[in-house]
């Protein structure tokens, strides 16, 4: 008997829309002459989940992104004509624009710090300026859903601004304007399961009582497909939100029911501040106080819809939009399965460092202190890789846990990722792909995985792994190269490094030799699995 949620598994959300959409040629793919949109934000969440629901709706589609290398590995890749530009910058976002119909703005700097909302506001001046001149025919932005007539949130605040530069930009907008966001990896979701499926019983702030009105990530994915098609002289806010009006409360209880677990103890106090909610949040939940903090100030708003009048222009599915239960059993099943394509984690931590390794090993930019260890494994480079490729996570980093989680925790205290935020994907990654406080810098298959560090540290932080043949594979067939690299930034940072210094023996050197032996380990295992299937046949 079918899953109540295999029939939202494969099918693109185009096939909701009839009539609204280009659709593909007799091949599969977009016709030459289907109208081009550009979306920014591609590396985060919703944009990277946007570009294939575009493409199979019959769109020709420019991916902007400041650092088009971390699309790379990218299911959609090949598909896009990718380009780099920064939308903060007028010439490289007019310059990407041209020649595009529709321009898709989901940018934001949630949880960037204190200036964020400036930096927003210049952000979305300047991208609608550009589109103007560009002569695009429709800009569509993803904001926050509001109550009329409150003190708001800077974050909620911030989100409404840049809906209403960008419908004053002169060129038509669609503004969608949603509350929690249902859908594997998203922030909104994964705070709300970490928070119930690792707290039976928990106080919790007066916001849980608060009304939502929930939107599942696909209904999402289609209202931003459906809008490219819209009239030219619609150019307005929607309020996009699912069946459901629930309270925070309602919304755990009923999570612990699609995962089986028990009915969860809920207890509210009215002295939790939204500072102390977030930093309670962060040590919960994989999501970082910088992020955690701006997604609760905006619960503590009461946020359902006024409105349906997206449905004039993008009808509703035949079957009704998704409903809190289904959309949290469809993300859960997404989750069960590894089939995360996006996560929150997906766009950078703010205020994390964003510089490349410097290409010259004898950079001239200032001190570059490096940790570098090898060892032979006796092992073929492909078990050695899959070791490597699969780090992180639930696997661990193969030395020494308590200090890991320690240095995890303090840098959660600082506002950092530290190591919740897991993978991914258990088994591959991807350039960009944020690996606990890491993220992958660059990707050689089979030979190399750099690592950037976002945790907070002053400094540039990099961890590099390295898989090179011997000359003598008979005895030696694989080394093991290690380097743990570290630019510090004035005199703290130096005197971070020698602080740390003396327990790079224990933590790096400790993970190689366990790396080398879980290699070795595979190897043999997998010998053992030749040999008995050659004297069974």
């Amino acid at each position: 008997m079918a899953s109540p949620v295999d029939d939202l598994l494969p099918a693109p959300v185009a096939d909701t829309l009839p009539g609204l959409v280009p659709g593909l040629d007799a091949d599969g793919r977009p016709r030459p002459d289907a109208p081009l949109v550009a979306v920014t934000g591609v590396t985060g969440y919703v944009g990277g989940r946007l570009v294939p629901e575009l493409l199979a709706a019959g769109y020709r589609v420019r991916a902007i992104a400041r650092h088009p290398d971390r699309l790379r590995g990218r299911d959609w890749y090949g598909d896009v004509e990718v380009v780099a530009a920064d939308a903060a910058q007028p010439d490289q976002i007019r310059a990407a624009l041209d020649g595009t119909q529709v321009a898709y703005y989901l940018i934001h700097s949630l949880g960037s710090g204190r200036r964020f909302e400036s930096t927003d506001r210049h952000t979305a001046l300047v991208f609608g300026q550009a589109a103007r001149e560009a002569g695009v025919g429709r800009i569509v932005y993803l904001g926050g859903l509001y109550p009329e007539g409150e003190d708001l949130s800077p974050h909620l605040e911030s989100r409404t601004e840049v809906g209403e530069i960008l419908l004053a930009s002169g060129v038509p907008t669609t503004v969608l304007r949603a509350a929690v966001i249902l859908g594997s990896g998203s922030a909104s979701f994964e705070m709300m399961r970490y928070l119930t499926e690792r707290l039976p019983a928990m106080t919790v702030p007066k916001w849980v009582e608060n009304r939502i009105q929930p939107i599942a990530i696909r209904d999402v994915l289609r209202y931003l497909v459906g809008s490219a098609s819209m009239a030219s002289d619609v150019s307005r806010g929607f309020d996009i939100g699912g069946p459901d009006v629930l309270t925070y409360r309602d919304m755990m209880q009923r999570y612990a029911d699609a995962a089986d677990l028990k009915r969860r103890i809920i207890v509210g106090v009215p002295v939790l501040t939204p500072k102390l909610s977030s930093l309670w949040v962060s040590l919960v939940t994989p999501v970082p106080g910088g992020l955690a903090r701006p997604l609760v100030e905006s619960l503590v708003h009461e946020v359902v819809c006024d409105e349906h009048d997206i449905a004039d222009h993008v009808p509703d599915p035949p079957d009704g939009l998704i409903g809190f239960d289904r959309a949290v059993a469809l993300a859960l099943r997404r989750v069960q399965d590894a089939a995360v394509s996006t996560r929150w984690s997906s766009a950078a931590v703010p205020g994390a460092p964003s510089d490349p390794l410097p290409s010259d090993p004898d950079w001239a930019g200032g001190s570059l202190f490096v940790d570098e260890r090898r060892v032979t494994v006796d092992a073929s480079p492909a078990a050695l890789w899959r070791v490597l490729e699969a780090v992180g996570g639930d696997r661990g980093w193969y030395s020494w846990g308590l200090a890991w989680r320690i240095r995890g925790l303090a840098d959660r205290l600082v506002g950092g990722p530290g190591l919740r935020r897991g993978r991914r994907d258990p088994l591959q990654l991807l350039v960009d792909d944020a690996v606990d406080f890491w993220r992958v810098e660059d990707i050689e298959e089979g030979s190399l995985i750099r690592l950037r560090a976002e945790m907070r540290v002053p400094g540039l932080a990099w961890l590099e792994l390295r898989v090179e043949p011997t000359d003598r594979p008979d005895t030696a067939p694989t080394v093991f190269a290690q380097r743990a690299l570290f630019h510090p930034k004035g005199l703290l940072g130096q005197l971070y490094w020698w602080s740390v210094y003396p327990f790079h023996g224990v933590v790096f050197g400790g993970m190689q030799r366990n790396i080398a032996r879980a290699a070795e380990r595979a190897e043999r295992a997998r010998t053992d699995r030749r040999v008995s299937a050659a004297g069974g046949s």
